[in-house]
């Protein structure tokens, strides 16, 4: 299945956590569950991985759409726990030039708090 799993607040950072193949749909689930943290004044946007070990162009496009919201607000976006493949495409796609990722959760939140 394609969701996000989990969405919380840890350290003023927003952990949306998925799992599935990451397409249109879980990247919109994705925006949404950030946005309705961002109307509230959290631009720091930490998207856990760890479950998702593929994506799709479309669902990479939507995460820069995300990013050019953030930057908007001086906000951040990470990941963290990326599959090989899926880093590898997100470095392709360039979002690594506007995005820190971190092999743990527990790394970014100490490095975005």
């Amino acid at each position: 299945m394609n969701s996000v799993t989990n969405v919380e607040l840890k350290n003023n950072v927003v952990v949306i956590t998925t799992e599935g193949y990451l397409n249109k749909d879980l990247g919109e689930e994705i925006q949404k569950a950030a946005q309705e943290h961002m109307v509230n004044g959290s631009n720091k946007i930490l998207i856990n991985l760890e479950r998702s070990n593929i994506v799709n162009s479309i669902g990479a496009s939507i995460l820069i759409e995300l990013i050019e919201e953030l930057q908007e607000t001086d906000g951040v976006l990470a990941f963290c726990n990326l599959a090989t493949i899926i880093e590898k495409t997100f470095k392709i796609m360039g979002l690594t030039k506007y995005c820190e990722s971190y092999s743990t959760q527990e790394e970014a939140l100490k490095s975005m708090s």
